[in-house]
This record gives structure tokens, C-alpha cells and sequence, in this order.
């Protein structure tokens, strides 16, 4: 590739980054034009519609060799089974949270999802951390404290959407699939369930997808493209940019739910509040400033390691035979970095 058609790529990258993150940011804009059906209703129909627009996505590009795999891996079947359970938690309380009028603390939520990421990294995984990652685990924690005391009490909106979303991001890493594979698989899941739910609404006279008109059910079947659409700009980002870059762009989409929190919904923000966030927000500086120290230095322990194992190779005789101490050296180099 040549340094145009790299730096074309980049680009391409992040614009499908800004997308990803900033449909993601004002996607509480979407859920209020959907009243008067209720959360669980609207929840439904996202399960329901997700699965059948990523089945045409997957049906466009041809990709289905991993269903009959997954179907021959029970565990990862039953890892599926956890993550859509979660991330079925996680839609329908941020559902039910914007169109309650809580914007702002559900914002928070993805706010402190690094920390609580961490959180779970050291207690399930036994990963050790740095002194700055534990300062701003202690401010994060101090953070809560504060917000707790200016609701009155924990708010659990904010740490329901936190831990499901970082529970939900453990178990896709073991089950290693792409991204609309994983949508499509745990979709599936859902379907059938959701399927339940509306028809039973139905039955009830509760459900609203063909008594409000058409628009209100065009609505209804768009939460599909609403949820798949931001997916695969994320995945045309993440082969194209740095890890380091999507992971400052992940901010974006909090930001964009806070100021319209603050700024559309007109929803209260007294001083304590403000105090809170503050917190989470130092607590984030840390966290980054930490990771972006540790991914410089890395790089350039990683340079300085080619270049002498470029420079040993340059200079040893062809037919010499490399000495124990020589294949030593590069190892415990590695193992520094690593550390």
C-alpha cells in the first residue's frame, strides 16, 4: 500500500469512526419518537428487527461459514446465550432510561465503563495495574460516592449500564467473533423471545405496532437499522485506525448523551452533580494519559529492539552459529517491554 492509499484508508477510518460514535452519541434523539410504546415494547421490536437487517447485511456479503461452526462449539453457544442476555439488559434499561427523562445519568454510565472495565479485569481476571490506573479507579469510586449523595441514592442507572456493557465486552472477547456475526448470533437469541413478547402484547391490546399508523411501525422496524448502522461504521473503523485512537473516540458518544442531557431534555444538573462528574471526568484523564504514557513507551522499546536485532543480523557471519547469549538478550528485552 502506498503512504496515499494509507493515509486514505486512515481517513476513511476515522469518518466511519465519527459515525459509529456519534450515531451511537445521539441515538437518544430516536427513542422518545417511538412513545407511546413502552420500553419493553421498543425493546422487542430492536431484538426482533436487528436480526432480520443484519441477516440481509450477511446475506450481501456472503459470510456464513461461522454459523455452522458456532453451532459445533456448545460453549460458545452458551457464552452467545450470556452475552445476549446482557446486552438485552443493557438496551432495555438505557431505553427505559431516556424516555424517563434520565439522559445524564445513563451518559455516565458509558462515562465510567473504562473504570468498571478495569474493575472486572483485576477481580475475575487477576490483572495487576499501574499506580495511575488505581488513582483513577479510587476517583472513579469517589465519584459514585458523590453522585449518590446528589440523587439520593446509588445511581443505578449509571452502574447497571456500566457493568452490563463491560460484562457484555468480556464475554465477546472469548467468543471472538466479528462484529455483525456476534450481532447476528446474539439476535438470534432474542428473536424468539422477542417474538413472544410482541405477540403477547398483542393479545393483551398493549402493543402499538399497528394501531399508531404507519410511520409509528416504520419507526418501530427502523430500531434494526438504527442498531446494526452504527456497528458496521465501528468495524469499518477498527481495521483502519489505531486502538489508541478508537478508544478517544469512545468518549465521544457520552458526550454527545450528557450535553443532550443538559442542553435538549433541559434536565436538572445541581452542584453535586456537577462535583461528580468532574470526578469521573479527572478519573478518565488519568486513565488516558496512563494509556497513551504505557502505548509510547512501548513503541519505542519496540523500535529499539528491532533495530538491535536488525543490527546483530546485519552483522553475524552467514554461516555462524548464534550463541546462547545473543538469542538471550532479544528475550529479556521482550520481556521488559512486556512488562
Amino acid at each position: 500500500m502506498t503512504p496515499a492509499q494509507a493515509k486514505a484508508e486512515a481517513r476513511i477510518g476515522l469518518l466511519n469512526g465519527f459515525a459509529a460514535y456519534g450515531m451511537w452519541g445521539l441515538v437518544p434523539l430516536f427513542w422518545p419518537l417511538l412513545k407511546p410504546a413502552g420500553a419493553g415494547e421498543i425493546l422487542a421490536h430492536r431484538m426482533a428487527w436487528s436480526l432480520i437487517v443484519v441477516g440481509v447485511a450477511l446475506l450481501v456479503v456472503r459470510r456464513w461459514a461461522w454459523a455452522g461452526e458456532l453451532l459445533r462449539q456448545p460453549r460458545k453457544l452458551g457464552l452467545v446465550t450470556v452475552a445476549a442476555a446482557v446486552i438485552t439488559l443493557n438496551w432495555g434499561v438505557y431505553i427505559w432510561a431516556v424516555n424517563s427523562g434520565h439522559v445524564v445519568e445513563a451518559s455516565l454510565g458509558y462515562f465510567i465503563n473504562p473504570l468498571v472495565t478495569i474493575a472486572i479485569g483485576v477481580l475475575l481476571l487477576g490483572e495487576r495495574l499501574r499506580p495511575v490506573q488505581w488513582t483513577a479507579v479510587g476517583v472513579g469510586l469517589a465519584a459514585v460516592l458523590v453522585l449518590g449523595f446528589g440523587y439520593g441514592r446509588p445511581p443505578w442507572i449509571s452502574l447497571c449500564l456500566a457493568f452490563s456493557f463491560a460484562t457484555y465486552g468480556l464475554v465477546k472477547k472469548k467468543v471472538n467473533l466479528g462484529g455483525l456475526e456476534s450481532l447476528a448470533a446474539e439476535t438470534a437469541v432474542q428473536f424468539l423471545p422477542a417474538l413472544a413478547f410482541v405477540l403477547w402484547l398483542g393479545s393483551q391490546g398493549d402493543a402499538t405496532f399497528a394501531t399508531e399508523g404507519f410511520g409509528h411501525a416504520a419507526l418501530l422496524a427502523a430500531t434494526g437499522v438504527v442498531t446494526a448502522a452504527p456497528l458496521v461504521c465501528f468495524g469499518a473503523a477498527a481495521i483502519r485506525v489505531p486502538l489508541s485512537t478508537l478508544g478517544l473516540l469512545q468518549y465521544l458518544a457520552p458526550v454527545f448523551q450528557f450535553l443532550l442531557g443538559i442542553l435538549y431534555f433541559h434536565e436538572a444538573m445541581p452542584p453535586e452533580r456537577w462535583a461528580g462528574f468532574a470526578l469521573v471526568w479527572l478519573a478518565l484523564v488519568l486513565l488516558t494519559f496512563d494509556g497513551l504514557r504505557t502505548a509510547r513507551r512501548n513503541a519505542v522499546r519496540a523500535a529499539a529492539l528491532a533495530a538491535q536485532v536488525g543490527a546483530t543480523t546485519a552483522t553475524a557471519p552467514a554461516d555462524a552459529t548464534t550463541p546462547a547469549d545473543a538469542t538471550d538478550a532479544p528475550g529479556s528485552t521482550a520481556s521488559a517491554a512486556s512488562r
